[in-house]
């Protein structure tokens, strides 16, 4: 079984919006076997934005690991430790377990998929390619057609001295399994850096989905 690993944390400083890579490493510091393994995903942060590309946290921020039941003690030794994002540091409360819900639709923040062709064609042409890319994805984790998915806004991850693009995605018309296999799977890769990991929406009545901030 999947669930959400969500720790309380701390840290009078504001964060870079961008923190999937600093918060991955920062976790691999503290837990190095969590740096080798696969099928675990972080969730970026959520808070409040400022200015600058940086986000503030509030008392409903949570450091949220994705994982197996069966793993969680993995991570359990992080609760009262401290992370260092740069200069920052975050200290880490102790967790709750929390159960996949499902949801008609889903919203991942941002998605990152490799296809070199990308590279070459205009901004509209890429964002359609994408949004191919992820369709076949939904495919094969036999998600039905049904199942509508938009890109919203395009978005960058850095890792080191590169940046990676990708998009929000938002996928709604869902059965409740579906709902519970692409809260599993997700898309794309860098799970592990917050990408790809779909929460819940709600949405409202002309507008395409009703997010917190993150």
């Amino acid at each position: 079984m999947i669930v959400d690993l969500a720790f309380s944390i701390v840290c009078p400083h504001a964060l870079p919006a961008d923190h999937g890579y600093l918060l991955y490493s920062a976790v691999s510091r503290m837990l190095p076997e969590a740096h080798r393994a696969n099928g675990y995903g972080i969730h970026p942060i959520r808070g409040r934005q400022l200015g600058g590309r940086t986000l503030q946290l509030t008392e409903h921020s949570r450091l949220v690991i994705r994982t197996d039941a069966e793993q969680i003690a993995r991570f359990l030794p992080l609760a009262g430790k401290p992370l260092r994002l740069l200069e920052r540091t975050l200290r880490i409360g102790v967790p709750q377990v929390r159960s996949l819900v499902p949801a008609v639709a889903l919203r991942s923040r941002l998605v990152t998929i490799k296809l070199p062709e990308v590279i070459s064609q205009s901004a509209d042409a890429a964002a359609e390619t994408f949004r191919a890319g992820a369709v076949r994805q939904l495919a094969e984790l036999r998600i039905s057609k049904k199942a509508a998915l938009s890109l919203g806004k395009r978005r960058t991850l850095r890792i080191k001295d590169k940046e990676v693009v990708g998009y929000e995605v938002l996928v709604e018309t869902l059965t409740a399994e579906e709902s519970l296999v692409l809260q599993k799977h997700g898309l794309g890769g860098r799970r592990h850096m917050g990408c790809g990991v779909f929460v819940p929406v709600v949405l409202t009545t002309g507008a395409s989905c009703s997010c917190p901030s993150s």
